[in-house]
This record gives structure tokens, sequence and C-alpha cells, in this order.
């Protein structure tokens, strides 16, 4: 109970300010070589798996088949909060990830697909030119989940459609990968050079990913969990992410994991900082695990819910301590997120 109450308290615990970090450069260098650069090399590395393994795997209900679609999804899930940069180039983003899709274009969009029945959609170029809703993660999970949309129109049809879709997914991954390899991680190290017009200063680096923290915080807090929470009277258990295959407190899960890391970096040079931030994310893993609920089917159960807005109380806490005591730290303010204005 203790412990609980202690974590509870987070916005409230003095943590001191301090000095801001020391050497921004060194900074950006660290989260751009040991977070960033792995982080998208797993995404582009699972990718090309899923893609290998479609090609002599493409039935709904393959075991290899899903094991690859999970881990490539792991992977996206692992690098969802930076949104920025090459990811964000031509909609990568969204063709990998079209989520949330509050107007449930995707399977209405995958239906159509499917009943027509046309092939020159399946050629890497003719996917590529597809509505972001029949591309990615979420939508291969429709083809790989869903009882109609698994079922429908001919066998022959959707087999080769898991295959677009996984070489699509390849090929966005890759590319996305390869434009940071090639120049994006240069210029986010480079920070301040004066031929850098994106990072015109250290600081603008900093933020953006200080703005990548906020915004991984923002997505777990009020798309994975305040959604299918809705509201006492009217919780929404089916709008839960990834609710067909069982995922959704895995993403809560791998996202705390992710952002967890993040946050160490960037309280570089505040142990007590780092730490709080730990203990909060580390409350956040263990509880969503302690819930055995993986679809946050317990939202409309009003006895159990109270655990899934506790976790939630958790994550808008360490949003708090980050936008106060980390931005001072870092000596940067909030500003916009690559959510705002969406």
């Amino acid at each position: 109970m203790k412990r609980l109450l202690a974590v509870l308290c987070l916005g409230l615990l003095p943590i001191g300010a301090g000095a801001e970090v020391s050497d921004r450069g060194a900074l950006i260098a660290s989260v751009t070589d040991q977070h960033i650069l792995p982080r998208y090399a797993a995404l582009a590395e699972t990718g090309a798996a899923l893609a290998e393994t479609a090609e002599a795997h493409c039935g709904a209900e393959d075991a290899a088949l899903r094991t690859a679609w999970g881990l490539a999804f792991d992977a996206w899930i692992g690098v969802s909060h930076l949104r920025f940069g090459p990811s964000e180039t031509d909609n990568r983003a969204f063709a990998l990830a079209f989520w949330p899709d509050s107007r449930g274009k995707t399977p209405k969009a995958l239906r159509a697909m499917i009943l027509k029945g046309d092939e020159s959609v399946l050629t890497p170029e003719g996917f590529a030119i597809q509505s972001i809703a029949v591309q990615g993660y979420y939508a291969m999970e429709y083809l790989l989940y869903d009882p109609e949309i698994a079922t429908l129109g001919s066998e022959a049809f959707r087999c080769d459609l898991v295959r677009a879709m996984a070489g699509q997914i390849a090929a966005v991954t890759r590319a996305i990968e390869a434009d940071w390899r090639a120049s994006y991680a240069e210029t986010l190290r480079r920070a301040g050079a004066e031929d850098n017009a994106v990072y015109r200063t250290e600081e603008e680096g900093v933020q953006e990913l200080f703005k990548a923290l906020g915004t991984g915080l923002q997505v777990t807090a009020d798309m994975r969990l305040q959604r299918p929470l809705g509201s006492f009277e009217r919780p929404r258990p089916n709008r839960a992410e990834a609710r067909l295959s069982g995922r959704s407190v895995r993403h809560v899960i791998l996202s705390a994991e992710a952002l967890d890391e993040l946050a160490g970096m960037l309280s570089a040079g505040s142990p007590s900082l780092a730490a709080q931030f730990h203990e909060g994310f580390d409350y956040v893993r263990a509880a969503s695990v302690a819930l055995d609920d993986p679809v946050l089917a317990t939202v409309s159960d009003p006895a159990k819910r109270l655990n899934i807005e506790t976790i939630q109380a958790v994550l808008d806490d360490l949003r708090e301590i980050a936008a106060v005591e980390l931005g001072s730290h870092l000596g940067v303010v909030a500003g916009f997120n690559a959510l705002d204005g969406d």
C-alpha cells in the first residue's frame, strides 16, 4: 500500500530542479545512438522478417506469420513515440499505423478490396498508392484475427494481400531506417551547427527528444487507456487498441519500457529525476501485468476499472514531472508535439 501511495503522489514529490544539463550535444548523441537508431534498426529487421515469412506462410491462423507480425508490431510500439524526421516523411508513420480508426475505415476498406478482388492492387507499386486504411500493422491484424475478414472472399487473394501488406511494411520500415542512417541521425547530432537548417540550436535538438517523451506519454494515457475507459457511465472496451489480437495491455507495457529508457537518458545528471521516472514506469508495467486483462475488458467492471484508472493517473503524473521538472533540467519548454493539431 505504501508503494502505491508513493507512486500516486509522484506529481507532488519535490525533486529539485538542479542545474540544467551541461552538455546538450553529448545528450543528443547518446539518445540518437543508443535509443533511436537501435530501435529503428529493429523495426526494419522485423519488417523484413515479416515480409519473408509471409512469402511462405500467408494463412490467417498460421503460427509463424502471427509470430512475425507480432514481433514487427512490437518494434513499432517501441518507436511510436518518435514522431519526427524520417517516420513523418511521406506519411510513413500513418502508412504503418493508422490508428485510432474512429470511423472504422480499415475494416470497410479491406472488405471492399477483398470482395472486388482486383489483383492490380497487390503489386508493390499498386499497393503503395492504396489508402493508408488498408496498410500497416493494424490492417494486417484484421486479416489475421477478424473472424469475418480472415475468411472473406478468395483465399488466394487474401494470401496475396497479406504478402502485399507485409511487403509494404518492410519497404516503409526500411526507408525510415535508411534515412536515419544516411542523414537524419547526423542532422540531429549536429544540432546548432551553422549549416543545420532543421535544428538551429542544441536546445532545439534537445526539445525534439523532450517532445518525443511527451508524445509517448500522451498516446498511452489519452489514447491507449482513455479511449477504452470512456466514462464511468459509458465505458468503451471495444475501442481498445489491437483488441482483436489481444495486445491492448501489451502495448501499454512496451510503450512504458521504451519511454522509461528515453526518460532515463534525458535525465542524465539528475539521478533523483531518473529514479522518479523509473519508479513510475516500473509501476505502470507491473500494474498492467497484474490486471490479467489483455484487452482492457474490465473497464466495464466498476470494481476493477479503478486499477486501469490508477495506471492512467500515474502516467499523467509522469507527464507533469516531464513538463515541469525534466523541462527545467533540460532548459526547454513543452511547446507543441506531433499530436497537436491532429
